[in-house]
Formats: structure tokens, C-alpha cells, sequence
């Protein structure tokens, strides 16, 4: 039986070994230029466009059609998305199903409203990638996900939110005070699955130190951590550094952002996906 796993491109994920996987492109536009979220856009690149150009940007998540494509062949799918809160790419993907499943009435279909982003995502497929080696069959495995993700979580920090206020994610004001005199935002994802502004530090050097306490009161305790950064990649050391300090058999791994989560992450930033205590 022919499982696959599918993501839309704010999971960060490029590929995954020992299962078949497929991520859906995110693209972001701008008035001369539009960048597609797949495995040969040039981040870089587009950050530094981004960092000179001054008009409207927006993004816009994967088409249906864009998702049947994806699905393929396979017989169980399980599809996981960006939040339905900041983006269509969960009703997309939904409408994708429906009519994948109306084509192929024996086939079957799961699609995971992340409620969240980048690395939380990437743990949310681990978790898919892992329960298809063990051999679990398709209602096993979306029962199993479905608790396993009531006990990740998403903090972040970002040093700007022109791009998230531009696109109407957070209110103007707010992205206005973010930046000034060196402040950091740091947040969550909430439940709802919306970003939600819960502190803040002042200057890089505490960074590190208030998402370590944000991670502990959020219920870390040395469970699967994963960082994705925007232009970063110092700070996302550190962070894995100051966790191995305190949780030595801890599972840590970093990597830059793609495409859509460094446009809304932005020079800088830093999405924190972790495991807590139930």
C-alpha cells in the first residue's frame, strides 16, 4: 500500500528519507517579480531583492490543482499545511482532498490543519515519516499525529514584522515599535492558530536567554527542538548550544528557512518548533 506524505512549503521541508514526500510550493509576489517556494528558488536572492524593493508584497499558498498533482498515485495520503489562520492553503489542499477522494472513492485522506508553521510542521511529519516505518495502518496513524500534535508548540522571534503587517498578520502599530532601539518580538502560535506576541527582548544577546525561558515555561524538558532561521544561522547555534547545556540528550537540529517562512520571518528571525510535556 502506497503511503505519502504531503506539505506545503512553510514546512521547510526539502525531502525526506525512507517515504514518499512531496512539498507544495508557497510562491511570494511582489509587482515585477514572483518567487516560487520549491527546491531551486535562490533565498538568498530573494532576500536581498526584498531588503531594496518598496512596494506591495503578498503571498499566495498552492491551487488545488497544485495539490491533486501532489497527491499523485498514492492510497493513503496525509497531507499537513500552514495554518488555516494566515493562509488558504489548508482550504486548498481540503478541496484538493474531496475531490481526489471522489476520484478514487477506495483511496484515503488525511489533511492536518498544523495550526502552526515551519519547524512545528517539520515535526509533525517526522512524527507521519516515523508511524509509516512502524507499518500503522492509515486510521492508527492520523489518530496517533492528531494527539502527537497536541503536545508541540511554535515560538519565535523576529527583529521585523513589516512583512506580517503589510499582509494584515499583525497590526501596524505593533510592527512599528518592533526593530526600535534594537527590540526583538518574540511569540507563539495559539491555539487558534494565529501569532500571538507574548514578550520581548532588547538586543541580540538576549535572545537566546528569554526563548530558553519561553521554552521551559511552555513545558520543553529535552524532547525533539527544531530551529529554522532567516540569515540566522549564529543565533540558532547558540539556542541548540544553550539547550544541550541544559538538556544533554536532547534532539536539536537548525536550518535556514525556505522561501515563505523568510519572508514572514524576515533578516533575523527564528521559528522554534519543540515538543512539551503533556
Amino acid at each position: 500500500m502506497k503511503n505519502k506524505i504531503v506539505m506545503d512549503s512553510s514546512g521547510d521541508l526539502k525531502q525526506m528519507d525512507g517515504v514518499s514526500f512531496s512539498c507544495v510550493p508557497l510562491k511570494i509576489v511582489t509587482d515585477s517579480r514572483e518567487f516560487v517556494d520549491d527546491n531551486h528558488v535562490d533565498g538568498d536572492e530573494m532576500i536581498g531583492y526584498l531588503r531594496q524593493y518598496t512596494g506591495k508584497t503578498t503571498t499566495a499558498c498552492p491551487g488545488v490543482g497544485e495539490y491533486l498533482d501532489a497527491f499523485s498515485d498514492a492510497e493513503n495520503v496525509y497531507c499537513v499545511t500552514i495554518t488555516s489562520g494566515l493562509s488558504g492553503s489548508y482550504n486548498a489542499a481540503t478541496a484538493a482532498a474531496k475531490a481526489y477522494l471522489e476520484q478514487y472513492p477506495q483511496r484515503k485522506i488525511h489533511v492536518f490543519d498544523s495550526l502552526s508553521a515551519g519547524p512545528e510542521m517539520a515535526l509533525l511529519a517526522e512524527k507521519l515519516q516515523e508511524l509509516i516505518t512502524e507499518g500503522l495502518d492509515f486510521s492508527q496513524i492520523v489518530e496517533k499525529v492528531t494527539a502527537y500534535q497536541q503536545k508541540t508548540r511554535l515560538i519565535f522571534s523576529l527583529e521585523s514584522l513589516h512583512n506580517l503587517a503589510n499582509n494584515g498578520r499583525v497590526p501596524m502599530a505593533v510592527a512599528k515599535v518592533v526593530g526600535v532601539l534594537g527590540l526583538r518580538l518574540l511569540g507563539k502560535a495559539s491555539d487558534e492558530g494565529t501569532l500571538q506576541p507574548n514578550g520581548k527582548a532588547r538586543g541580540e544577546k538576549k535572545v537566546v536567554p528569554e526563548l530558553m525561558k519561553k521554552l521551559q515555561e511552555m513545558g520543553y524538558a529535552g524532547g525533539k527542538l527544531r530551529i529554522s532561521h532567516c540569515c540566522n544561522e549564529k543565533a540558532a547555534m547558540e539556542l541548540k548550544q544553550a539547550v544541550l547545556s541544559r538538556f544533554a540528550n536532547a534532539d536539536v537540529q537548525y536550518w535556514p528557512a525556505k522561501a515563505l517562512c523568510s519572508f514572514y520571518a524576515e533578516d533575523g528571525g527564528m521559528l522554534v518548533g519543540f515538543e512539551a510535556e503533556a
